[in-house]
């Protein structure tokens, strides 16, 4: 039963879009929600942003953090003139003044278009800051893999090989995703429910199923044909595929967990 859960895992994981392009679309669409949700405005200027990181990192990120969440100097993100700012209307002429009294240099020599630049760029880290939507968890891969391929090697390799239907898998989903799908399988995998017919004669159909009422039941087969019987005159059996993986949740260990996903990462 196990190695069926793992196996419907994976094979899902292998059947949906895979890529960055798709990981990318969704943090987007959380972007969006978390946007309109707190009634954010629209996003900064992206290219603008970029230049003005690089601007940030030489001129500022010694005194406030290349994150701008502070060090020696305070944090931007949460200063009152930052988040009143637009496009650089109040944040230019304090650069370009400084506060030479609290230790704040003067930028005298920055173009309209710097202070544009490191502008957007506060406000993105604003925006970022306060659109948890799109935040990523990062440092999640902190198992062995050598002991996540033996916990593989025990229970998936009878339908899957690392070299064969799983290959390049840890290139197609960011690590996150991956353990997501571990960790909330009722909610992460939607795969058809399995159904085993067993006829008067003793023949077994397995497919799909199609429609089930007081009555009859019919299903789709594992060549595409449809089926149907009165539900008094077969045997039905259901199959749930994650009903194996929903076990092994109460079995595996937390290091169990961390080692698979450990393993999967590797396989590029």
């Amino acid at each position: 039963m196990k190695s069926v859960a793992v196996a419907a895992l994976l094979w899902t994981l292998l059947s949906a879009q895979s890529g960055s392009d798709v990981h990318e679309r969704d943090k987007s669409s959380r972007l969006e929600r978390g946007r309109q949700f707190l009634g954010l405005g629209p996003p900064p200027d992206q290219a603008a942003a970029q230049r003005g990181e690089k601007l940030f990192a030489r001129n500022c990120a010694f005194c406030h953090g290349p994150k701008a969440t502070g060090a020696e100097g305070p944090n931007l993100i949460r200063s009152t003139l930052v988040l009143h700012d637009e496009k650089g209307e109040q944040i230019g002429p304090f650069l370009l003044k400084g506060r030479p009294d609290k230790g704040m240099p003067a930028f005298a020599s920055l173009t309209p278009d710097q202070v544009y630049d490191l502008a957007e760029f506060l406000h993105q880290r604003v925006y970022e800051t306060a659109n948890r939507w799109g935040y990523q968890v990062q440092n999640i891969v902190t198992g062995n893999s050598q002991a996540g391929r033996a916990f593989f090697e025990a229970h998936c390799t009878a339908c899957h090989s690392a070299t064969g239907d799983l290959a390049h898998i840890g290139s197609k989903y960011p690590p996150a995703d991956l353990q997501s799908v571990f960790l909330y399988p009722g909610t992460k995998l939607h795969l058809p429910e399995k159904l085993v017919i067993t006829l008067p004669t003793g023949e077994k159909v397995i497919g799909t199923l199609k429609r089930r009422d007081d009555f009859s039941i019919s299903m789709i087969d594992n060549t595409g044909a449809v089926h149907s019987w009165p539900s008094d005159t077969v045997t039905i059996q259901v199959e749930n595929p994650l009903a194996g993986h929903l076990a092994l949740l109460n079995v595996y260990t937390n290091a169990d967990m961390h080692n698979l996903l450990a393993y999967l990462v590797t396989l590029k």
